[in-house]
């Protein structure tokens, strides 16, 4: 009894002695790693990533779950070395990202995966990856939040749906159309609102901070970026949603899809966007959408329709409702610009400018509004000018001032308002107009008829 009561004490001292060095032996570790990465971190702040190189790779090797630094960092680090290899150390230097990104997602998985899945693919794709491989990372990120999929990211994605399905399968690429659609306008808005926010701050004469002024700038190129995506998106499209083709796709799926409200207002917008709009299938997908959903966007289609029938007075009643019930500005000004769409399309050019400036109450930067007036302008330049030359020539200026606010005030589409800026500028006064009329620049110049604008000559 006493020989098993001594060798349990020695047991349990081997044990403890065991336990000590193992948490001495720790605690050496992880002050290493703390040496280790206090000192990749302070080269890294000072940028030199080729010095930094060699303390960032023992703490990414031996310490990786000790910050997410390591990672955040390490990229920058890792993708300096790939850029400034050759060969056989390039291809390591390429595997060496690899393995920071899966390394990241494989230690701290919660910290936006999906935004790393797709920065991951862009890496790989620039790499010379495989498209295959690519498009795996690119779904991995689209299946966890397609939100944090890079501007980039979202348009390779789209063109590898389509040539996966472009054979079996067009209405699954309408789907996933609108899906990223979806994504790339709910980024759009939200980058607008916050660059109005800074506007807005140098309205009222408030300086911005060297942050502020950063972010400003960052918004205004990811708007530009995302509106290329956007338009690049629906150019991708164009091949497959042909009237032709919609209609008699919506025809077939119509039993089956007519309480899918989310489907009905997917169809009726395409169809609405290309144009079909004359055919029965699209009087009774707007009627079903709005018996479905009695929503501001049901109301506005079906105002539309009934405005195409003749009855307008019924029609402005239920853009009423449908204005009544956007609570959002953004919204509110999407609706109303829809609105003065319609008005255009009917000819009555005065009533579409009332609401395209109604939609910029609601949204002051809101560009395309500005560029609808400007083409109401522009398509009356021969009938408001009564046979005079400069008088016409000065319509144009009046809508290149409307094109040029448009760009000024919305990045999101600058590349649009740009073709409009250069289509006005070529047919507005030129010097050598403005000398032979005997006028001097900077004077104001009234145009008359439905547009009653006054503007300065240029």
């Amino acid at each position: 009894m006493k020989a098993m009561r001594k060798f349990t004490v020695l047991f349990m001292w081997m044990l403890l002695v065991a336990n000590v060095q193992t948490f001495a032996q720790q605690q050496e570790e992880n002050q290493e790693c703390t040496l280790k990465y206090t000192e990749f971190r302070s080269l890294y702040s000072s940028k030199n990533y080729d010095k930094a190189y060699e303390p960032w790779l023992w703490t990414f090797e031996n310490c990786p779950k000790l910050s997410i630094n390591i990672y955040k960092n390490g990229l920058k680090i890792a993708k300096h070395k790939y850029k400034n290899s050759e060969g056989a150390e390039k291809e390591a230097a390429k595997e060496l990202v690899e393995r920071v990104y899966t390394q990241r997602l494989k230690y701290f998985p919660g910290e936006k995966p999906a935004k790393m899945y797709s920065e991951y693919a862009m890496f790989m794709d620039k790499a010379g990856a495989s498209e295959e491989k690519v498009f795996e990372l690119l779904q991995k990120s689209y299946e966890i939040n397609p939100k944090e999929m890079g501007v980039k990211a979202i348009f390779k994605y789209f063109d590898g749906i389509i040539k996966r399905n472009k054979d079996t399968n067009v209405q699954y690429i309408f789907d996933m159309h609108d899906n990223l659609l979806d994504v790339v306008n709910a980024k759009m808005t939200h980058l607008s609102k916050e660059l109005d926010k800074l506007r807005e701050m140098e309205e009222s004469g408030q300086e911005l901070t060297e942050r502020q002024a950063y972010l400003k700038n960052a918004y205004s190129k990811n708007l530009t970026a995302l509106s290329k995506i956007e338009g690049g998106l629906s150019a991708k499209l164009e091949a497959y949603a042909t009237c032709d083709r919609l209609i008699p796709m919506y025809e077939k799926d119509f039993a089956e899809k007519k309480s899918d409200s989310q489907w009905l207002k997917r169809s009726v917008s395409r169809l609405h966007h290309k144009g079909c709009t004359d055919s029965e299938l699209y009087d009774r997908m707007v009627e079903t959408y709005v018996n479905a959903e009695p929503s501001a966007d049901a109301y506005k289609f079906y105002a539309g329709l009934l405005m195409k029938k003749g009855n307008e007075t019924k029609a402005l009643e239920y853009f009423q409702k449908a204005e009544g019930m956007e609570t959002d500005a953004y919204e509110k000004a999407k609706l109303l610009l829809f609105i003065a769409k319609l008005m255009k399309n009917k000819g009555r050019k005065s009533e579409a400018r009332k609401y395209a400036y109604q939609a910029l109450q609601a949204r002051p930067s809101m560009g395309k509004a500005y560029l609808l007036i400007a083409s109401l302008y522009a398509s009356s330049a021969k009938a408001c000018s009564n046979g005079d030359v400069f008088t016409q020539r000065m319509i144009y200026q009046a809508a290149l001032n409307k094109a040029l606010k448009a760009k000024a005030i919305d990045p999101g589409i600058s590349s649009l308002a740009s073709k409009y800026i250069r289509n006005y500028k070529a047919k507005a006064p030129t010097t050598q107009d403005v000398f032979d009329q005997g006028l001097q620049s900077g004077t104001p110049f009234k145009i008359g008829c439905w547009i009653g604008e006054t503007v300065n000559i240029p």
